[in-house]
């Protein structure tokens, strides 16, 4: 019969007059009218909206027949069977929507819903009133309300809440401590050595939280803390440019924060390896959505409340649809992988493998002539992906005590091939007599 799950996804076909190990037996010509009146019915009266499908009768020899039965992908989801049930196809077989969450993602796909109107736990006292008044000064040049009241009547105007209740737009735009709400809403950053995710150990990580605007400021710092720096034919002294373009990782990094399903309990991944940078999100591309049109430009919003504030300023957002273009046209090694089956999204940036595979003492232009050993080119492998290691850190990397470790940063020291700049919380290693090709 016409499947409402088939009308609840993408559509489908369904042949009647072929067996499930596909032996076609064909349908007697007798019962051809009554089975087309059947799915006729089924299909206007069983089923919530009602259906438009198409058959089609294939004559077999012998006089049997196959009928086709396409089911279009509905145009006014969800479909319900008679008993009011949301069913959604399964492979080859069906399911019913028995939760709540999965009833939410299924009105999110039919554009009932956005995830970033959805009311989340927290009230108006979990705001960040300095961030909002600075933010409705900027915008409308206006205070911000004083009693509670006119300030619920303002949030609810803006769209960031209900009944006094955030959206979880509002949390994450202004909210004090959104993670205490939502702590899977952040972004998770890892570094590691090779090329492959290492279980054992890893260079650097970071939780990066707060608000969508925090988190974007966070992103980057780690990005750039742990990529390499081209000097070029700056001085010396200048921090030089990333290897990567910055804006880059900007139009990826709001792309995801603003695109990502917000109704996946899942973080935001960031890993840097040695030959690329991974960006994955939860959630694939929404809809009809593929890479092959995001790179054409086109898009869908997810979250809209995220996106018309993100576009005040709150994050260098240069406009729908174009940010995917805008990175391509600065590197072009750029690569989208859209995974349906694993429900994510994945932007992986390739890195200069003639930088990756540089030997660790080849930018070091040492004013002796020093042979550093196997340990010593470990160490500052490690420091030049992240300068703020600590000597724990750099100790369990290389699987050595911390007092080895300590007698070799001592002799780097003594080659001046390593210096130490700042407190012992908060400084950081530098290579003095460094210059990156």
């Amino acid at each position: 019969m016409p499947r409402k799950w088939f009308a609840n996804t993408q559509g489908g076909v369904l042949y009647i007059g072929i067996t499930d190990s596909g032996d076609v037996t064909g349908l007697l010509p007798q019962d051809v009218r009554r089975i087309n009146q059947l799915i006729s019915n089924t299909a206007s009266q069983h089923v919530r909206s009602p259906l438009t499908v198409k058959t089609e009768n294939v004559r077999l020899p012998k006089g049997r027949v196959v009928i086709i039965v396409t089911v279009p992908e509905g145009n006014d989801k969800p479909y319900f069977d008679r008993n009011g049930v949301i069913w959604l196809k399964n492979g080859a077989d069906k399911r019913r929507i028995n939760s709540k969450e999965e009833l939410r993602r299924f009105f999110q796909s039919a554009d009932l819903l956005y995830a970033d109107e959805v009311p989340v736990r927290a009230g108006i006292e979990a705001l960040d009133r300095l961030r909002l008044r600075d933010f409705i000064r900027a915008q409308y040049d206006k205070p911000l309300p004083n009693s509670k009241k006119e300030l619920a009547r303002l949030l609810e105007n803006m769209n960031l809440a209900h009944g006094g209740m955030l959206n979880l737009a509002g949390l994450l735009l202004f909210g004090s401590e959104p993670q205490r709400i939502k702590p899977l809403c952040i972004i998770k950053a890892m570094v590691f050595p090779g090329d492959t995710v290492a279980t054992e150990h890893y260079l650097d990580s970071e939780d990066i939280d707060g608000t969508v605007a925090q988190q974007f400021k966070g992103a980057m710092g780690f990005i750039t803390r742990n990529l390499r720096k081209i000097q070029g034919r700056k001085s010396v002294n200048s921090t030089g440019d990333l290897e990567i373009p910055r804006i880059v990782f900007e139009e990826l990094l709001v792309n995801a924060l603003i695109h990502r399903d917000y109704l996946i309990n899942a973080p935001i991944r960031l890993l840097v390896f040695r030959d690329r940078i991974e960006i994955i999100s939860p959630g694939h591309l929404p809809n009809n959505l593929t890479v092959e049109k995001i790179l054409a430009g086109n898009t869908n919003i997810r979250n809209p409340v995220l996106v018309s504030f993100i576009s005040k300023g709150l994050l260098p957002y240069r406009g729908l649809g174009s940010g995917i273009q805008r990175a391509l046209d600065d590197w072009k090694r750029i690569e989208f992988a859209d995974d349906r089956d694993g429900c994510l999204f994945k932007a992986t940036v390739k890195r200069s493998i003639a930088r990756a595979n540089a030997p660790i003492n080849a930018p070091i232009n040492a004013p002796i002539n020093v042979s550093l050993s196997g340990l010593q080119q470990q160490i500052l492998r490690a420091i030049l992906q992240n300068p703020r290691m600590s000597y724990d850190a750099i100790a369990k990397i290389a699987r050595k005590d911390r007092a080895t470790i300590t007698r070799n940063i001592g002799k780097l020291k003594q080659m001046k091939l390593l210096e130490r700049t700042g407190s012992r919380k908060s400084g950081f290693w530098k290579m003095p007599t460094q210059e990156t090709a």
